[in-house]
Protein backbone atom coordinates (compact mmCIF):
# COMPACT_ATOMS: atom_id res chain seq x y z
CA UNK A 1 0.00 0.00 0.00
CA UNK A 2 1.47 3.31 -1.05
CA UNK A 3 1.33 6.47 -0.92
CA UNK A 4 2.98 7.69 0.50
CA UNK A 5 -4.95 4.48 2.31
CA UNK A 6 -19.15 -1.11 5.94
CA UNK A 7 -22.03 -1.41 5.50
CA UNK A 8 -23.45 -4.54 7.12
CA UNK A 9 -27.16 -5.19 7.07
CA UNK A 10 -28.85 -4.93 10.50
CA UNK A 11 -29.99 -8.54 10.19
CA UNK A 12 -26.39 -9.65 9.75
CA UNK A 13 -25.33 -7.65 12.77
CA UNK A 14 -28.05 -9.24 14.85
CA UNK A 15 -27.20 -12.74 13.76
CA UNK A 16 -23.42 -12.46 13.92
CA UNK A 17 -22.54 -9.60 16.27
CA UNK A 18 -18.87 -10.56 16.39
CA UNK A 19 -18.36 -10.18 12.65
CA UNK A 20 -16.56 -7.03 11.57
CA UNK A 21 -17.21 -5.31 8.28
CA UNK A 22 -15.06 -6.89 5.53
CA UNK A 23 -13.89 -3.48 4.29
CA UNK A 24 -12.75 -2.57 7.80
CA UNK A 25 -11.03 -5.95 8.10
CA UNK A 26 -9.21 -5.28 4.85
CA UNK A 27 -8.03 -1.86 6.00
CA UNK A 28 -6.74 -3.40 9.20
CA UNK A 29 -5.00 -6.18 7.27
CA UNK A 30 -3.37 -3.49 5.12
CA UNK A 31 -1.97 -1.88 8.26
CA UNK A 32 -3.74 1.44 7.73
CA UNK A 33 -3.54 2.52 11.40
CA UNK A 34 0.22 1.93 11.39
CA UNK A 35 0.61 3.66 8.02
CA UNK A 36 -1.28 6.68 9.33
CA UNK A 37 1.00 6.81 12.36
CA UNK A 38 4.05 6.97 10.11
CA UNK A 39 2.41 9.58 7.88
CA UNK A 40 1.71 11.67 10.97
CA UNK A 41 5.41 11.54 11.87
CA UNK A 42 6.26 12.58 8.30
CA UNK A 43 3.76 15.42 8.45
CA UNK A 44 4.97 16.80 11.77
CA UNK A 45 8.53 16.87 10.47
CA UNK A 46 7.39 18.46 7.20
CA UNK A 47 5.40 21.10 9.08
CA UNK A 48 8.43 22.00 11.17
CA UNK A 49 10.62 22.34 8.08
CA UNK A 50 7.89 24.33 6.32
CA UNK A 51 7.97 26.95 9.06
CA UNK A 52 11.70 27.39 8.59
CA UNK A 53 11.06 28.30 4.94
CA UNK A 54 7.87 30.37 5.20
CA UNK A 55 7.43 31.83 8.65
CA UNK A 56 9.50 34.70 10.06
CA UNK A 57 11.51 33.33 12.95
CA UNK A 58 10.87 29.73 11.92
CA UNK A 59 8.95 27.15 13.90
CA UNK A 60 7.66 28.12 17.33
CA UNK A 61 6.13 25.94 20.03
CA UNK A 62 2.67 27.20 19.11
CA UNK A 63 3.27 26.39 15.44
CA UNK A 64 4.50 22.89 16.20
CA UNK A 65 1.42 22.34 18.36
CA UNK A 66 -0.88 23.45 15.53
CA UNK A 67 0.91 21.08 13.16
CA UNK A 68 0.40 18.22 15.61
CA UNK A 69 -3.30 19.08 15.77
CA UNK A 70 -3.57 19.17 11.98
CA UNK A 71 -1.92 15.76 11.73
CA UNK A 72 -4.38 14.17 14.12
CA UNK A 73 -4.06 10.42 13.52
CA UNK A 74 -7.63 9.58 14.49
CA UNK A 75 -9.11 12.17 12.13
CA UNK A 76 -6.72 11.22 9.33
CA UNK A 77 -7.61 7.56 9.64
CA UNK A 78 -11.34 8.27 9.71
CA UNK A 79 -11.01 10.28 6.49
CA UNK A 80 -9.09 7.51 4.74
CA UNK A 81 -11.53 4.84 5.88
CA UNK A 82 -14.56 6.77 4.64
CA UNK A 83 -12.97 7.58 1.31
CA UNK A 84 -11.85 3.98 0.87
CA UNK A 85 -15.26 2.48 1.66
CA UNK A 86 -17.09 4.99 -0.55
CA UNK A 87 -14.79 4.31 -3.50
CA UNK A 88 -14.70 0.55 -3.03
CA UNK A 89 -18.44 0.20 -3.44
CA UNK A 90 -19.67 -3.36 -3.82
CA UNK A 91 -16.32 -4.84 -4.88
CA UNK A 92 -15.86 -8.46 -3.84
CA UNK A 93 -12.96 -8.15 -1.43
CA UNK A 94 -12.72 -11.76 -0.29
CA UNK A 95 -9.69 -12.43 -2.54
CA UNK A 96 -8.03 -9.33 -1.08
CA UNK A 97 -8.72 -10.38 2.48
CA UNK A 98 -7.39 -13.85 1.76
CA UNK A 99 -4.16 -12.44 0.32
CA UNK A 100 -3.41 -9.76 2.90
CA UNK A 101 -4.46 -11.91 5.85
CA UNK A 102 -2.09 -14.68 4.78
CA UNK A 103 1.40 -15.04 6.19
CA UNK A 104 2.89 -13.75 2.94
CA UNK A 105 0.46 -10.84 2.76
CA UNK A 106 1.15 -9.78 6.32
CA UNK A 107 4.88 -9.94 5.70
CA UNK A 108 4.47 -7.63 2.72
CA UNK A 109 2.46 -5.16 4.80
CA UNK A 110 5.00 -5.26 7.63
CA UNK A 111 7.86 -4.62 5.20
CA UNK A 112 6.00 -1.71 3.62
CA UNK A 113 5.33 -0.07 6.98
CA UNK A 114 8.87 -0.68 8.20
CA UNK A 115 10.35 0.89 5.07
CA UNK A 116 8.00 3.87 5.22
CA UNK A 117 8.97 4.43 8.84
CA UNK A 118 12.67 4.15 8.04
CA UNK A 119 12.39 6.76 5.29
CA UNK A 120 11.38 9.39 7.83
CA UNK A 121 15.13 9.53 8.48
CA UNK A 122 16.63 11.74 5.76
CA UNK A 123 19.83 9.69 5.65
CA UNK A 124 17.87 6.51 4.99
CA UNK A 125 15.84 8.26 2.31
CA UNK A 126 19.01 9.52 0.63
CA UNK A 127 20.43 5.99 0.64
CA UNK A 128 17.21 4.56 -0.81
CA UNK A 129 17.17 7.14 -3.59
CA UNK A 130 20.84 6.45 -4.31
CA UNK A 131 20.10 2.73 -4.53
CA UNK A 132 17.51 3.43 -7.20
CA UNK A 133 19.79 5.75 -9.16
CA UNK A 134 22.38 2.96 -9.22
CA UNK A 135 20.06 0.55 -11.05
CA UNK A 136 17.94 3.05 -12.99
CA UNK A 137 18.24 2.45 -16.72
CA UNK A 138 19.81 -0.99 -16.28
CA UNK A 139 18.39 -4.46 -16.90
CA UNK A 140 18.47 -5.29 -13.18
CA UNK A 141 16.03 -8.16 -12.61
CA UNK A 142 14.54 -6.78 -9.40
CA UNK A 143 14.07 -3.34 -10.93
CA UNK A 144 12.23 -4.85 -13.90
CA UNK A 145 9.93 -6.71 -11.52
CA UNK A 146 9.24 -3.53 -9.57
CA UNK A 147 8.61 -1.62 -12.80
CA UNK A 148 5.92 -4.18 -13.66
CA UNK A 149 4.41 -3.70 -10.20
CA UNK A 150 4.45 0.09 -10.53
CA UNK A 151 2.94 -0.04 -14.01
CA UNK A 152 0.03 -2.34 -13.15
CA UNK A 153 -0.86 -0.15 -10.16
CA UNK A 154 -0.18 3.15 -11.99
CA UNK A 155 1.77 4.22 -8.94
CA UNK A 156 3.84 7.04 -10.43
CA UNK A 157 0.91 8.78 -12.08
CA UNK A 158 -1.42 8.33 -9.10
CA UNK A 159 1.18 9.70 -6.70
CA UNK A 160 1.96 12.65 -8.97
CA UNK A 161 -1.71 13.56 -9.20
CA UNK A 162 -2.04 13.28 -5.43
CA UNK A 163 1.05 15.42 -4.83
CA UNK A 164 -0.13 18.14 -7.21
CA UNK A 165 -3.58 18.13 -5.63
CA UNK A 166 -2.04 18.48 -2.17
CA UNK A 167 0.14 21.34 -3.41
CA UNK A 168 -2.91 23.06 -4.88
CA UNK A 169 -4.82 22.68 -1.63
CA UNK A 170 -1.89 24.07 0.35
CA UNK A 171 -1.61 27.17 -1.83
CA UNK A 172 -5.38 27.59 -1.73
CA UNK A 173 -5.13 27.59 2.07
CA UNK A 174 -2.41 30.22 1.92
CA UNK A 175 -4.53 32.38 -0.38
CA UNK A 176 -7.72 31.95 1.65
CA UNK A 177 -5.72 32.83 4.75
CA UNK A 178 -4.59 36.10 3.20
CA UNK A 179 -0.92 35.25 2.66
CA UNK A 180 -1.10 36.42 -0.95
CA UNK A 181 -3.63 37.46 -3.55
CA UNK A 182 -3.91 34.81 -6.26
CA UNK A 183 -6.89 33.43 -8.13
CA UNK A 184 -7.57 29.70 -8.29
CA UNK A 185 -6.55 29.73 -11.96
CA UNK A 186 -3.22 31.34 -11.08
CA UNK A 187 -2.65 28.77 -8.35
CA UNK A 188 -3.47 25.95 -10.74
CA UNK A 189 -1.03 27.33 -13.28
CA UNK A 190 1.75 27.49 -10.71
CA UNK A 191 1.01 23.97 -9.47
CA UNK A 192 0.98 22.44 -12.95
CA UNK A 193 4.32 24.12 -13.63
CA UNK A 194 5.71 21.80 -10.93
CA UNK A 195 4.55 18.64 -12.73
CA UNK A 196 7.86 17.58 -14.29
CA UNK A 197 9.87 18.12 -11.11
CA UNK A 198 7.17 16.40 -9.06
CA UNK A 199 7.17 13.40 -11.40
CA UNK A 200 10.95 13.01 -11.27
CA UNK A 201 11.02 13.31 -7.49
CA UNK A 202 8.07 10.94 -7.08
CA UNK A 203 9.63 8.29 -9.30
CA UNK A 204 12.93 8.39 -7.44
CA UNK A 205 11.29 8.25 -4.01
CA UNK A 206 8.86 5.52 -5.03
CA UNK A 207 11.45 3.16 -6.47
CA UNK A 208 13.82 3.82 -3.60
CA UNK A 209 11.02 2.92 -1.21
CA UNK A 210 10.06 -0.24 -3.11
CA UNK A 211 13.66 -1.43 -3.36
CA UNK A 212 14.00 -0.98 0.39
CA UNK A 213 10.62 -2.45 1.34
CA UNK A 214 10.69 -5.49 -0.92
CA UNK A 215 14.40 -6.20 -0.65
CA UNK A 216 13.82 -9.17 1.70
CA UNK A 217 11.05 -10.64 -0.52
CA UNK A 218 11.64 -13.42 -3.00
CA UNK A 219 10.58 -12.74 -6.59
CA UNK A 220 7.59 -15.15 -6.46
CA UNK A 221 6.03 -13.11 -3.64
CA UNK A 222 6.23 -9.94 -5.72
CA UNK A 223 4.81 -11.77 -8.74
CA UNK A 224 1.89 -12.91 -6.60
CA UNK A 225 1.31 -9.28 -5.59
CA UNK A 226 1.41 -8.21 -9.24
CA UNK A 227 -1.07 -10.93 -10.15
CA UNK A 228 -3.45 -9.73 -7.44
CA UNK A 229 -3.09 -6.14 -8.63
CA UNK A 230 -4.17 -7.20 -12.12
CA UNK A 231 -7.51 -8.53 -10.87
CA UNK A 232 -10.65 -6.42 -10.81
CA UNK A 233 -10.65 -6.50 -7.01
CA UNK A 234 -6.98 -5.53 -6.80
CA UNK A 235 -7.46 -2.58 -9.13
CA UNK A 236 -10.54 -1.44 -7.20
CA UNK A 237 -8.63 -1.60 -3.91
CA UNK A 238 -5.78 0.45 -5.34
CA UNK A 239 -8.16 3.14 -6.64
CA UNK A 240 -10.03 3.21 -3.33
CA UNK A 241 -6.84 3.62 -1.32
CA UNK A 242 -5.72 6.56 -3.43
CA UNK A 243 -9.20 8.07 -3.19
CA UNK A 244 -9.10 7.94 0.60
CA UNK A 245 -5.54 9.18 0.98
CA UNK A 246 -5.98 11.97 -1.58
CA UNK A 247 -8.85 13.41 0.48
CA UNK A 248 -6.83 13.08 3.67
CA UNK A 249 -3.75 14.79 2.24
CA UNK A 250 -5.90 17.48 0.65
CA UNK A 251 -7.49 18.25 4.02
CA UNK A 252 -4.23 18.49 5.95
CA UNK A 253 -2.55 20.48 3.16
CA UNK A 254 -5.32 23.08 3.15
CA UNK A 255 -5.22 23.31 6.94
CA UNK A 256 -1.44 23.78 6.84
CA UNK A 257 -1.84 26.55 4.29
CA UNK A 258 -4.38 28.38 6.43
CA UNK A 259 -2.22 28.04 9.54
CA UNK A 260 0.92 29.16 7.72
CA UNK A 261 -0.89 32.21 6.31
CA UNK A 262 -1.85 33.25 9.83
CA UNK A 263 1.73 32.93 11.04
CA UNK A 264 3.18 34.70 8.00
CA UNK A 265 1.04 37.71 8.86
CA UNK A 266 2.27 37.72 12.43
CA UNK A 267 -1.03 36.67 13.98
CA UNK A 268 -1.45 34.32 16.92
CA UNK A 269 -2.52 30.81 16.06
Amino acid sequence: MFLRHLLAAPLVLLCWPAMADPAEDLLDALGIPQEISVMRDEGIEYGHDLAEDLIPGGATESWDEVVREIYDAERMEATVRKGFVDALGDTDIEPLLAFFSSEQGQRIVELEISARSALVDEDVEDQARAAYRTVDGTDDDRLQLLEAFVEVNDLVEANVVGALNSSYRFYLGLADGGAFDMSEDEILSDVWAQEDDTRADTQEWLYGYLLLAYGPLEDPAIRDYIALSKTEAGAAMNRALFAGFDVMYGDVSYALGLAAATQMQGQDL
